[in-house]
């Protein structure tokens, strides 16, 4: 992965400031349409991008990608996990900007998820299609607990277990739309939400309610790969499934509508975990060192330079050097420290047995570590597009929209 000053670095800045203009001039040139966002958690955009190698049988993904604008990779922001990156999706600003800075809140504040819209310090895409007059719906997008939406099921839970409990969304949900899904359809009701169930709740609001805007967040995919680890046996089924409720949603959709394919991050192999932590201690050395699962840092000189002389062992598992510029622009909040990512399929943390798993959080240019997105439907231009990044996509979708989006 090249630094912030190589000719890669240079061409993605260039594509970010292009982007905006690009999406301006195309809110005012194009006849404004409805909008289905779809984002399918955790899809790597190497599923797609190598879907024949991996043998997916997805084709209504494949047809998505085929006939419509297809990105050729997203570069996301700090973290790369769930909830800040949503956030950013429908915003267009970076987690330090609208205040979801990870899944979970700090203790120090409470804890618990970001679950209410209070939380959020940026206008989202949903606010200002109501304010342009454009009816909006969402179903399990985080941080959309209490948000001015017309039909709203937002993400939310008291209990995890194979899914999320129903019992949280109806207490969240827009009063009497699970009643109306039901009725819909009358296998709706169950003890947990997940795709299934996602995926009828947005096909009751195609069908009966019609808003120009949906919001949906289909989970399970995220699940199955952090248990048995991107693209395995496991992983890739539940995306041809997935694929299935995509291409139901197809189906309904009316003919003025588009749809959006997005992801929140990429997805790693995890095969063992390591501590560079080690090397301090045989170095006696007593500078401090952070460690997450995805990352490590320090403000100490000293110990970067023994991190820096072991970078590429494999006992300590130290990747790249993350280059200075790369921190004042995607982590300002950094700037000044020292950052190492770990090698390929390594985790950062004490070395113990473990069965291969999958993770995301790691740095948003990790090589070949990025999200998705495509546009499909009328007045879709096919084409192939570069890397995008991720801070570009709200305006994106406020084209489709026909509105100005985010207000500069």
């Amino acid at each position: 992965m090249e630094p912030v000053s190589s000719p890669l670095s240079r061409r993605n800045a260039l594509r970010l400031g292009l982007g905006v203009f690009a999406t301006a001039v195309a809110a005012a040139a194009e006849k404004p349409r409805k909008l289905l966002v779809i984002s399918v958690d955790g899809l790597d955009h190497r599923y797609l991008r190598d879907a024949d190698s991996l043998g997916l049988k997805i084709p209504n993904l494949r047809k998505i990608t085929r006939e419509g604008a297809w990105a050729d990779g997203v570069a996301g922001v700090v973290p790369t996990v769930t909830w800040p990156s949503h956030t950013t999706l429908i915003t267009g600003v970076t987690s330090d900007v609208h205040g979801i800075l990870n899944n979970d809140r700090p203790k120090e504040e409470g804890g618990g998820r970001y679950w209410f819209r209070k939380y959020l310090k940026a206008t989202p895409l949903y606010d200002a299609a109501r304010e342009a007059g454009i009816k909006t719906a969402a179903v399990e997008w985080p941080v959309t607990v209490d948000a001015a939406i017309d039909f709203n099921i937002p993400e939310v839970f008291e209990r995890r277990g194979a899914g999320m409990d129903m019992e949280a969304h109806e207490k969240h949900a827009t009063p009497g739309l699970m009643d109306s899904i039901a009725a819909e359809y009358p296998s709706f009701p169950q003890e947990w939400m997940d795709d299934r169930t996602r995926t009828l709740a947005t096909l009751y609001l195609l069908k009966r309610e019609k808003p120009g805007l949906i919001l949906l967040h289909l989970v399970d995919h995220d699940e199955e790969a952090h248990a048995a680890g991107p693209f395995s046996k496991r992983s890739k089924a539940k995306l041809e499934y997935v694929d299935e409720l995509i291409g139901q949603m197809m189906q309904a959709l009316p003919k003025d509508m588009c749809l959006a394919l997005v992801s929140d991050h990429g997805f790693e192999r995890v095969d063992r975990l390591a501590d560079p932590r080690e090397l301090l201690a045989r170095e006696g050395l007593t500078g401090e060192l952070t460690l997450r699962g995805t990352l490590a840092w320090t403000k100490d000189p000293a110990v970067a330079a023994l991190l820096r002389r072991h970078t590429g062992e494999s006992a300590y598992g130290l990747g790249r050097e993350i280059p200075s510029g790369e921190i004042d622009r995607l982590w300002p909040t950094m700037k000044g420290s020292f950052l190492f990512e770990p090698m390929e399929h390594v985790q950062f943390g004490k070395p113990e047995p473990r069965a291969v798993s999958g993770a995301h959080g790691y740095w948003p240019l990790r090589k070949d570590y990025r999200a998705t997105y495509a546009l499909w439907g009328p007045g879709v231009k096919r084409e192939r597009l570069p890397e995008i990044d991720m801070l570009s996509i709200a305006g994106r979708l406020a084209a489709v929209l026909g509105i100005e989006f985010p207000k500069k």
